[in-house]
């Protein structure tokens, strides 16, 4: 940015007038300038108000960084270009101290709205009914509205849900900001995939499946962010000036999908992982993420990934994310887990100074600590950034401009977010556009969508109300407390519906009931962050307890089930006194509800599972420390999730639901080819199975191709019954059967669609071959074989398919 000599010398003369260099890294302290967020004088809505910088005696006037005419580059470099080396390493960390001699305030970054917004972290902010005239803010807020855990939304398999869910959420937090209650960055969604049965956070994620988590990614993410009129820029337009309306964030980067299991903790684990699984599983959801969803924030992990910790990896951040993939946003960390790398990995017998150092270097841009504790003399335990980052200066092993740059792609973030200038359109949101009717229907109409019905012999459900007028209910979950409803990472819902309440809509209670329902299942004992499950069981005593019931009842029962995870009830499957069964997940807020909708046949089950329920016995055969996702023969484990594993110990596959009615299948093609040229007749060689001769060209590089190649279809899908009802359909690939180890098959595609009772949908998909039809290659390379694919649309009631012959032309 260039200024002119009488610009400059106000720059100098502001400077010297208000310059006090503080000789250590302040800590961040309550201020009556708390922009955006509560404090004990007035709450401003953004920092460029002329008001507040009166109000501290300055001229906004004199800082080009509230210049509304300028760039956004030009004013973060104005802002960065104010600020002293001591007020640069304070911004580094989550709870930034700002700089109020330049009238730059406090931020706190940290806020979560993973399936809702969520009282986690030190920003958002409800208030406690019992002491109403104590509130925060602007008005006091006591709820918002909690929807169903991602686990369950990813079961709808409904791109146009998880987008909805997202703006919904968006909305409330802006309110929140609006009344000084929260923040405008939110780290969210977790979009790790589920490796292993065990993982205790299986209920925050989309499920197994790369792509699938993908896709709830970009589209969560695009409800987050997404101002309507502003989804793109124009063409030669900067990415970096797109407004957006809150920030998401994608985590946790990468490779991670252990807490705690067997004396292994996140802390100190190393998952060893061969870079065809890092590009094939662990990155791909990341990668759309940021591509696809342009996603403003990727957090980094807390495990080491082949011994370099995600946070401290150059490769990972600057080179993939950023360079790559095109961030246009800030890297963070998760909480702490630059000290894990001190106190915990102990990685190369680094220093606070040193992680810290080789942090920023290798691209984070900012630390998230332990903010929320409080040290011996009631301060903040603050993170390594802002604590470590002036003596890391000093000893030279922390470059100012390193630092720049970090503080660049935070505050471009935040010019986005309308920090520095409000964004008109959301300004006037407030306290009514928390809990609105709207929001509440979307959080039943969700939670119906992810209900997943696996059992229901002789049409059990759904019940008729008025024939069966009472029933019987029994099981640990009848009155579930908030925290089995909504799980992790929430806060207090609008209205909390149980299951029991659900139910008291369509019939009354009683023990002489013919009907019984059983509400059992797991809960955040069992399966949360920082706790991997040591079984895939439900506890013995309430086994026990569903068999007793269902013995004594005169006829079979419901079983509904409660879980984020899958759970081994064969016994239940196996029981002809346990007529049906229902997967609830964790159902959010009006869970109660849609549980009652479904049951009593107000709505038709359509949800299928978006993770493989293995049998208990699965896990006995490979630890959780074992990365790969293939089989590995020479130690006898078998491979992981529905694309690497078809063996026997599977109770429900991935994909599995019923319905109340069945759906049907057909195509309008027996069959396609498509020919791709290579250019340069460069081929890639491919694995192929013992015996096998292979062609001439096996396979093309998909980097360096146009990737033009498309293969369209129709499916129709037929309800023969006689109610209607939605239906994800899901569409696979499979390659070429001589390819060796390949994925069993994979979802390329899916839409769902509502189909009326005796009635048939045509639904269209485009798969671009590259994507639907491309395998990576143990040299990571993801190529695109010659031979013959097949396309593949299956459910429990019908299955279709067609093959794809791909000729290279050389």
């Amino acid at each position: 940015m260039a200024f002119s000599t009488s610009s400059t010398n106000l720059r100098l003369i502001v400077a010297v007038l208000l310059c006090t260099i503080a000789s250590a890294r302040p800590v961040p302290a309550s201020s009556n300038d708390d922009t955006g967020v509560s404090g004990t004088g007035k709450v401003y809505t953004k920092v460029c108000e002329p008001t507040r910088f009166a109000a501290l005696g300055l001229n906004m006037t004199a800082f080009q960084y509230c210049n509304a005419s300028l760039s956004y580059a030009d004013r973060v470099r104005d802002l960065i270009g104010w600020m002293t080396v001591e007020e640069k390493v304070g911004g580094l960390g989550d709870w930034t101290a700002g700089a109020p001699r330049i009238g730059l305030p406090a931020y706190k970054w940290w806020s979560e709205a993973l399936h809702g917004l969520s009282s986690t972290g030190p920003t958002t902010k409800f208030d406690n009914l019992a002491t109403p005239h104590l509130h925060s803010g602007t008005a006091a807020v006591y709820n918002a509205t909690v929807f169903a855990n991602p686990i369950n939304s990813a079961a709808s398999f409904n791109e146009t849900l998880w987008k909805s869910i997202g703006q919904a959420i968006s909305t409330e937090a802006r309110a929140m900001y609006n009344m000084g209650k929260g923040g405008l960055t939110y780290w969210s969604p977790n979009i790790n995939v589920v490796r292993d049965p065990r993982w205790g956070r299986a209920a925050e994620t989309p499920g197994e499946d790369p792509y699938v988590a993908g896709r709830y990614a970009v589209n969560f993410v695009r409800g987050m962010q997404d101002i309507p009129g502003h989804e793109t820029v124009a063409a030669g337009g900067d990415p970096n000036t797109r407004p957006i309306k809150t920030s998401a964030c994608c985590k946790h980067y990468a490779a991670y999908d252990l807490d705690d299991w067997n004396n292994n903790t996140r802390f100190k684990f190393d998952a060893r992982v061969e870079e065809r699984d890092m590009v094939e599983t662990f990155q791909r959801p990341f990668e759309m993420c940021v591509r696809d969803g342009d996603a403003s924030s990727v957090m980094c992990s807390y495990n080491r990934i082949n011994g370099i910790p995600a946070c401290a990896d150059a490769h990972l951040l600057s080179q993939t994310i950023r360079g790559d993939w095109q961030l246009h946003g800030y890297i963070v960390s998760d909480c702490d887990a630059i000290r894990v790398m001190t106190d915990n990995a102990t990685w190369l017998g680094y220093t606070a100074v040193e992680a810290s150092a080789a942090s920023l270097k290798a691209g984070l841009d900012l630390d998230c600590g332990e903010s929320w504790i409080k040290d011996a003399n009631g301060k903040p335990v603050m993170d390594f950034f802002t604590t470590y980052g002036m003596d890391a200066v000093n000893m030279g092993k922390m470059r100012e401009s390193d630092i720049d740059k970090a503080l660049t792609n935070q505050y471009m973030t935040l010019m986005r977010l309308g920090y520095f200038d409000d964004i008109a359109q959301y300004s006037s949101l407030s306290k009514k556009d928390i809990c609105s009717d709207e929001h509440r229907s979307l959080a039943v109409d969700g939670a119906r969508q992810g209900m997943v019905l696996l059992k229901n012999e002789h049409n059990l459900l759904p019940l008729d109300a008025k024939k069966v007028g009472r029933v019987n209910v029994h099981g640990p979950h009848i009155q579930a407390p908030e925290k089995v409803m909504d799980g992790d990472y929430t806060g207090p819902p609008c209205r909390y519906v149980t299951p029991r309440q659900g139910v008291s809509k369509y019939v009354k209670f009683s023990h002489q009931a013919n009907t019984t329902i059983y509400f059992g299942g797991i809960n955040l004992h069992i399966e949360r962050e920082g706790n991997d499950r040591e079984d895939l069981l439900l506890p013995m005593n309430q086994t026990k307890e569903i068999i007793r019931v269902a013995e004594a009842s005169p006829n079979p029962i419901i079983l509904v089930i409660l879980s984020g995870g899958g759970v081994d009830i064969s016994f239940a499957h196996d029981n002809p006194k346990i007529g049906a069964i229902l997967w609830a997940g964790y159902p959010g807020g009006e869970g109660g509800n849609a549980i009652a909708d479904v049951i009593f046949g107000e709505y038709n089950p359509g949800g299928r599972l978006p993770l493989t329920w293995f049998k208990n016995k699965y896990i006995s055969q490979l630890p959780m420390t074992s990365m790969e996702l293939r089989p590995v023969p020479k130690l006898g484990y078998p491979g992981r999730t529905y694309k690497f594993y078809e063996g026997p110990e599977v109770l429900y596959p991935f994909g599995y639901g019923l319905s109340y009615t069945k759906f049907l299948y057909k195509m309008d093609t027996n069959g396609t080819a498509v020919t791709i040229p290579v250019a340069g007749r460069h081929c890639k060689k491919l694995s192929y199975k013992p015996s096998v001769f292979a062609p001439a060209c096996p396979a093309i590089n998909v980097d360096g191709h146009a990737c033009a190649e498309i293969v369209s279809f129709n499916v129709s899908v037929i309800n023969s019954g006689g109610k209607g009802g939605s239906h994800p359909v899901i569409v696979f690939t499979k390659p070429p059967t001589e390819v060796d180890d390949a994925p069993i098959k994979q979802v390329v595609a899916f839409q769902r669609v509502f189909v009326h009772a005796w009635s048939t949908v045509n639904v269209s998909f485009t798969l671009n071959v590259c994507k639907a039809f491309g395998v990576v290659e143990k040299t990571a390379y993801t190529v695109v074989p010659s031979g013959v694919s097949t396309v593949l649309v299956e459910n429990g009631d019908s299955s279709v398919s067609f093959p794809v012959k791909i000729n290279l032309s050389v």
